[in-house]
């Protein structure tokens, strides 16, 4: 039967990741995208070890790591100062098989996906549709589309999953809560080939540089540095974005003869939410649909592909006629993780990368140097970051 399938609203990092998942399991899919085709955007580009370990299953790894930079270190510097402290993937090597961040835009990730899953027949593309409407019964899903001429369509599914972001019409429609707070500054990202890791010494691939008046973030891929910058939100975007504005802040952090060449400019609003349920009914929320945060530490798009893993893994067992209620873990699981651990290093890495106080400031700096040199700590450290320690500590929530 045609609506004998799951409904997979967005066709981003989780939600392929999910419908890869389940089509090996030989379980149909049908996957609705609101765009043309899949999203290309500068988006996220670190995937963490464990999230390159689950991967592999599908035999994408291979390819990004061809088309990505493998980053075994990363650091927070001072801006003035220099490097505080470097951290080294090699401390964790016996704890993952990929002891390394890999900077690679999200959208190669979709692309291999889709290529593999465009072959499955039980596999169906839905594009430009916009998710309108979710309602459900005992038995079935019902998603209404709005396409681009405003017509509407529905379609029926066993279950849905919403991994539509953090503007979810999967969510909304559903009425579940959204709860959380707006970061005070827009945060202005820029990318630009000019190479920074010959003009800044001892500068790591990925590094975090704070200071008490402007923080910065310098992330490196294959071909362009990113530049992220806190900008003041009554700033007019139209001056914001500006060629002359950017080459003045772009100056600002490197002074350099001759202007940059910027690839890619955007700014946006930072958001930390956490969905009150995960789990309504057959709809499951996962990714950006799920939880929303800065992007310090990279791990919005990880979280949501262990997301999408772990809610495939439970929903494989009820498919086959194991009891609905056995989604519940998923939900507390992975909502356990969004609250408890992402949340959390992000806002620490925000309120270490823009402290003011100069004693507080201090004792971040310190107690970051402390812990590279304590090889325990450090290890630790890298496991919390890494995620690997949030994957690790769900086994014991049932």
């Amino acid at each position: 039967m045609k609506h004998d399938r799951v409904l997979i609203v967005g066709a981003g990092p989780v939600g392929l990741v999910a419908a890869a998942a389940l089509a090996a399991e030989r379980i149909p899919v049908a996957i609705i995208e609101a765009e043309r085709d899949l999203p290309d955007g500068m988006r996220a580009s670190t995937f963490h070890p464990p999230t390159l370990d689950m991967l592999e299953r599908f035999g994408v790894v291979e390819s990004l790591i061809a088309d990505g930079l493998i980053c075994p270190t990363w650091q927070f510097r001072d801006r003035g100062d220099g490097p505080v402290a470097t951290f080294d993937h090699a401390v964790i090597g016996e704890d993952t098989r990929h002891p390394y961040r890999l900077q690679c835009e999200q959208w190669r990730l979709t692309r291999l996906l889709r290529e593999q899953l465009a072959q499955n027949p039980d596999v169906e593309f839905i594009y430009d549709a916009r998710a309108a409407e979710v309602t459900q019964d005992e038995n079935s899903v019902t998603l209404t589309l709005e396409r681009p001429d405003a017509s509407h369509e529905t379609l029926r599914g066993r279950y849905l999953i919403g991994a539509d972001g953090a503007r979810s019409a999967v969510r909304k429609s559903l009425g579940i809560g959204f709860k959380g707070q707006t970061i005070p500054e827009i945060y202005l990202t820029l990318s630009t080939p000019f190479p920074y890791h010959e003009a800044m010494e001892g500068l790591t691939n990925i590094a975090y540089i704070s200071d008490p008046d402007e923080w910065f973030v310098l992330l490196r891929n294959l071909r362009l540095w990113r530049l992220l910058l806190p900008t003041d939100p009554n700033e007019p975007e139209e001056v914001m974005l500006s060629d002359a504005r950017i080459e003045q802040r772009m100056q600002q952090v490197l002074p350099k003869s001759g202007p940059y060449e910027i690839v890619h400019r955007t700014a946006y609003r930072v958001h930390e939410r956490v969905a009150e349920h995960y789990v309504q009914g057959r709809v499951f929320l996962a990714g950006d649909a799920a939880h929303v945060n800065n992007p310090l530490g990279g791990m919005g798009m990880n979280g949501g592909i262990h997301d999408a893993l772990n809610l495939a893994e439970k929903l494989v067992p009820v498919w086959h006629g194991a009891k609905l209620e056995g989604m519940g873990r998923y939900e507390r699981q992975r909502r356990k993780v969004a609250l408890e651990v992402v949340q959390q290093q992000a806002l620490r890495n925000r309120s270490i990368l823009n402290q003011k106080n100069p004693q507080t400031r201090r004792a971040f700096l310190d107690d970051l140097r402390a812990t590279v040199s304590d090889p325990e700590r450090h290890r630790a450290h890298l496991l919390r970051t890494s995620m690997i320690q949030s994957l690790r500590d769900l086994e014991n929530v049932e």
